[in-house]
């Protein structure tokens, strides 16, 4: 925070001139295709709540504002973008003044269009009492645990949580205006097509700016201002070294099961826990994801394993270390994005017997495997039976092989399971 208060800094015709050429530079924004969340951001429209958009940097929550803003209309809103240099400093306390200069510029609007909220100490406090007004507030930010804790404590249940993630498949497909072919009648030709088109996918991700830039080396920036500025900075890490090393080391693992304990001594820190805070720092910038086990024990999922999952296909290759050709790794995590696109409630399984299953939906009684190709008798055998094994512990109803291709569903102690191609299942709703 700045030394000098932020309204010594700047004159009044100053702070209208910055919020009128935010408000300009945010309605003549390109507003790219239309994003998937915007129907469950509408939907909240009516509401009193306040709209809160998280997500990963650059990954589009200011262009589904744009979105929004278009819909409400250019005379419906305030606009203020909290990552403007120009507000360092800025308070909670400031808010009063600020409004007066917004009603002063634009006339008396009833709604707050807000990016990255989250730089404002306190925002929470001033927010409350506009709502308790009968103000409507949409508000992004690129940090969940500092946005979770202040929500629950400040806003009492009174908002509306949405997390945006990079491009689903869907929209990867609309940005590179490449129609989906009708599912339900695909001929030879679509499916190769769609399997080229998920290739791409796996390789370069959904993220906007990346996809729209490619000459561009964006994603190995995005992941260092991530690293310096949402992570370093903001939690006045010293071990900053071992921070890099770590996030390097599960980029490139993606699909991977981890060991904090091994983790530890690889990296050569003293403590678990640092262990465990630097991944919760991750995780809460939007880099990583872990996966629990599903177990009855709440002790045995805290000590498990992990499995990990980075937040974009494209970033963990631009970032990690080199690949091989081998896609399944990346595919599974396309799978985890679009299953956790849709819950939390998702864990991994692991059983005394052996078995292992890469996805279980609890509320659904769902099981899922990821398995590229299951041509091999060995491999099928292997997914099929440790599917089976899960069903019947967990009674579940469902079992499900993504694979390369649609099969007969399979008949195993009373289970069904059914074969679906990887790349249709993630074409079609969930």
């Amino acid at each position: 925070m700045s030394e000098i208060h932020w309204k010594t800094r700047w004159t009044r015709d100053q702070i209208k001139a910055m919020l009128l050429e935010q408000f300009t530079a945010f309605w003549q924004r390109d507003t790219g295709i239309e994003r998937e969340q915007l129907a469950q951001v509408e939907r909240a429209t009516e509401s009193t709540h306040a709209v809160i958009i998280s997500g990963l940097r650059r990954v589009g929550k200011s262009t589904l504002l744009a979105q929004l803003a278009h819909r409400l209309g250019g005379q419906a809103f305030y606009y203020l973008n909290f990552e403007d240099d120009r507000f360092l400093g800025f308070q909670a306390a400031d808010a009063n003044e600020l409004y007066q200069l917004l009603i002063e510029l634009f006339g008396e609007r009833r709604i707050f269009i807000i990016d990255e909220i989250q730089n404002v100490t306190g925002w929470e406090h001033w927010v409350r009492r506009l709502m308790d007004l009968g103000l409507k507030f949409y508000i992004t930010g690129s940090n969940a645990a500092l946005l979770s804790r202040e929500l629950g404590s400040r806003l009492t249940g009174r908002y509306v949580p949405i997390e945006l993630f990079p491009f689903s498949f869907n929209e990867f497909l609309r940005f590179r205006q490449q129609l989906l072919p009708d599912l339900q009648r695909l001929t030879t030709v679509d499916q190769a097509h769609l399997q080229q088109y998920l290739n791409d996918y796996l390789r370069l991700g959904g993220l906007p700016e990346v996809l729209k830039y490619p000459e561009l080396d964006l994603a190995r920036t995005l992941y260092n201002d991530v690293l310096y500025r949402d992570i370093t900075t903001r939690y006045r890490l010293e071990a900053v070294s071992a921070l890099k090393e770590l996030a390097f080391f599960l980029i490139s693992n993606p699909a991977d099961l981890v060991s904090f304990n091994k983790l530890k001594t690889h990296l050569g820190l003293g403590s678990v826990n640092t262990i465990k805070n630097f991944v919760e720092y991750l995780e809460n910038s939007w880099l990583v994801f872990t996966l629990k086990v599903y177990d009855y024990s709440v002790k045995r999922q805290q000590i498990a394993p992990k499995k990990v999952y980075c937040i974009d296909m494209g970033l963990a290759r631009a970032v990690g270390f080199a690949f091989s050709p081998n896609t399944g790794k990346l595919l599974e995590n396309a799978i985890y994005l679009a299953l956790r696109r849709t819950t939390t409630d998702l864990y991994y399984v692991s059983s005394p017997a052996g078995y292992e299953v890469d996805f279980y939906l609890p509320a659904r009684r769902q099981l899922i495997q990821v398995a590229q190709n299951i041509d091999q008798s060995a491999t099928r055998e292997r997914e099929v039976r440790a599917l089976s094994g899960a069903m019947h512990e967990y009674k579940a109803s469902r079992g499900l092989i993504l694979a390369e291709r649609n099969e007969a569903p399979i008949e195993e102690a009373g289970k069904t399971i059914e074969i679906r191609s990887a790349v249709e299942w993630l074409a079609s709703p969930i």
